[in-house]
């Protein structure tokens, strides 16, 4: 064979190779699909540990987070924020949105519970050992705003000890006194206390992370006098990944999912006694009204 066959004979096997290895490419790579995960700041080891297994489960599944206090997220999704799942720290703020049509409501379901807490330095430098002592002239108090649930969560728990005799009437005036700072979610409080910038805070029990563990102090709250949070997830109406934000919503409620939750302090849903559940959010409710009256 002569050189001027030769050539276009080798121009073609080289065609031939580059078509074929351009389509073996094109064909064993997974298009990602990222579904976008609203939830209250309070979530965010649980839901990350969370994350990582759904997405194991999930080959091509890219689970992203926006964590912020959930009256900031509810904003958001009012002004037109893309989300696929929607996690709130109470019913109010899922209310908000989902009267407003934002959610599909039959998605919605609570999912976790949580109590407060008491959290101060290690040193603690103003001797704090109880609920009792929150009262105290002098101490250094860090709690979050009222309009953030936690914040709203400690009103009632103020306000159900104020009308317990261990406590007494002026018991929640005397706490409040002693405010330095209100944060605009949960992780602010456990930052600020575990830094010493205040003597206490009251958080979530399930609200100290690996980082901080040795450098804050947990004190619990006498039940008689606590709050049960409650956690409600569902899918935004407006998701462009229904299905999928179905399936995270559905790992969550799964044996694994709760017993991620568990890990990290939370009540998991399917282990409360569904009596004691409507019967503590109703009494809950109640308070909240009655804190948020106060509080106006």
């Amino acid at each position: 064979m002569n050189k001027k066959k030769i050539i276009p004979v080798l121009l073609c096997a080289l065609l031939s190779v580059l078509v074929v290895t351009t389509c073996g490419c094109t064909t064993t790579s997974t298009p990602s699909t990222k579904l976008t995960v609203f939830a209250a700041a309070s979530l965010t080891g649980a839901f990350n540990q969370t994350a990582q297994a759904f997405e194991a489960n999930n080959t091509g599944v890219n689970v992203t987070f926006n964590y912020a206090g959930s009256q900031v997220l509810v904003t958001q999704i009012q002004q037109g924020a893309s989300a696929d799942v929607f996690a709130s720290a109470d019913l109010t703020h899922m209310n908000s949105v989902k009267n407003a049509g934002l959610m599909n409501n039959s998605s919605i379901v609570v999912f976790a519970y949580n109590y407060l807490a008491i959290i101060v330095p290690t040193s603690n430098p103003a001797n704090i050992t109880s609920l009792s002592d929150l009262a105290k002239p002098g101490v250094k108090l860090d709690i979050a705003n009222s309009s953030v649930p936690v914040g709203n969560y400690t009103l009632q728990m103020l306000a159900k000890a104020s009308n317990n005799s261990t406590y007494g009437s002026g018991f929640e005036n005397s706490v409040l006194a002693n405010r330095v700072s209100e944060e605009v979610n949960v992780n602010d409080v456990v930052t600020k206390v575990a830094l010493g910038q205040a003597d206490a805070g009251i958080v979530y029990k399930s609200d100290v992370p690996a980082a901080y563990q040795s450098k804050v102090t947990v004190i619990q709250i006498p039940h008689s006098v606590n709050v049960l949070a409650t956690y409600p997830i569902g899918v935004v109406s407006s998701s462009p990944n229904a299905q999928l934000a179905q399936s995270f919503i559905n790992y969550v409620m799964s044996p694994d999912g709760q017993a991620i939750l568990q890990s990290y302090g939370f009540i998991p849903a399917t282990s409360m006694n569904t009596t004691t559940a409507a019967t503590t959010s109703a009494a809950t409710t109640s308070a909240s009204q009655s804190a948020t009256t106060a509080a106006a």
